[in-house]
């Protein structure tokens, strides 16, 4: 399986490590990455995975990233428009897209100890959605 996966640069120091688990659980279920791009802020995902699900070698699309409450809820703002972006994406073009975002409510401790589940179950999640995908369109 052919995989894309978009991070945000936003809580850097999170996401990084998020993507190095994403990329040690892809491997050890021998998932191929095709693409790997970085983004500003988990709000300027929906445009990269777009163009990536357009892509005839990506089999889905993991997202990374966490939203990290602040003094308004601007953070559940962003993660409801972007939980609805990646769920039309994924039903526009049959193919999963992950959300790999922890938050929102979450303080900057909640977020590092999130780092290995969040993305071990985005990677998961993926692989999961694309084979009962193909069992289903048979």
């Amino acid at each position: 399986m052919n995989i894309a996966i978009v991070v945000s640069e936003f809580n850097e120091e999170v996401t990084s490590r998020m993507l190095s688990v994403a990329q040690e659980k892809a491997n050890s279920m021998k998932l191929k990455i095709v693409y790997t791009c970085n983004v500003p802020g988990v709000f300027d995902m929906p445009i990269i995975v777009d163009a990536l699900l357009k892509k005839k070698d990506v089999d889905g699309v993991i997202t990374l990233g966490a939203i990290i409450k602040g003094q308004t809820k601007h953070d559940e703002v962003i993660s409801h428009s972007i939980a609805k972006s990646f769920t039309d994406l994924s039903i526009k073009y049959q193919k999963p897209v992950s959300l790999g975002i922890s938050g929102p409510g979450m303080q900057e401790r909640h977020a590092y100890a999130r780092i290995r589940p969040v993305a071990e179950h985005a990677v998961e999640a993926v692989v999961k959605i694309s084979k009962e995908l193909q069992r289903i369109q048979k």
